[in-house]
């Protein structure tokens, strides 16, 4: 599934204050809409450090192309990773 819209994750400030880089994996549910919902952290940096919220809050203004079924646009369940890196 294609990601139209991506807006990039805040680096959160403690991660950032530490020296911190993560990755974290979200379920995303896509809507036929190509809007985003029911985001769950699947994985995450122990800890946190606000990788997660920083990940979802980023994830829920992304805009899809939508999956297709039988040419018609659908609802589908994908999984996202987003890394944070300190370069």
């Amino acid at each position: 599934m294609i990601a139209e819209t991506r807006i990039e994750p805040v680096y959160p400030v403690a991660a950032r204050r530490l020296g911190l880089s993560g990755k974290v994996i979200l379920q995303v549910l896509v809507r036929r809409d190509g809007s985003v919902s029911d985001i769950e952290i699947l994985k995450q940096p122990p800890g946190g450090y606000g990788f997660g919220e920083a990940a979802k809050a980023a994830v829920s203004q992304w805009r899809f192309r939508p999956a297709m079924r039988i040419g018609r646009p659908v609802d589908a369940q994908i999984s996202v990773t987003i890394q944070f890196s300190r370069n």
